[in-house]
């Protein structure tokens, strides 16, 4: 399965546009190498993605055409997950 298109199935990316941009802005890797939007995604595939406020890198535990809502956070594994504080200035005080 495409890359972009399995970071939409797993609702961590909210559309599939949202999802290659990022890709090729190289802030996914597959295996320690970085991806491109079509890249293939196989089961026990670890990807590290470089979110906004978060570094999250998961383990994909499986691969499907239809998933609902409810499945979504079934079909990956949270490995690690670092949020980064965003720190006000003074000045907006």
């Amino acid at each position: 399965m495409r890359l972009d298109k399995y970071l939409k199935l797993s609702r961590i990316m909210k559309r599939r546009k949202t999802a290659k941009d990022l890709v090729q802005l190289g802030r996914v890797e597959i295996n320690g190498r970085l991806a491109k939007p079509s890249s293939e995604v196989k089961k026990g595939d670890i990807l590290f993605l470089q979110l906004k406020n978060c570094h999250l890198t998961i383990r994909v535990s499986c691969l499907g055409e239809n998933i609902k809502n409810n499945e979504a956070v079934s079909i990956y594994t949270v490995l690690k997950e670092e949020r980064k504080d965003i720190k006000k200035s003074n000045d907006m005080l």
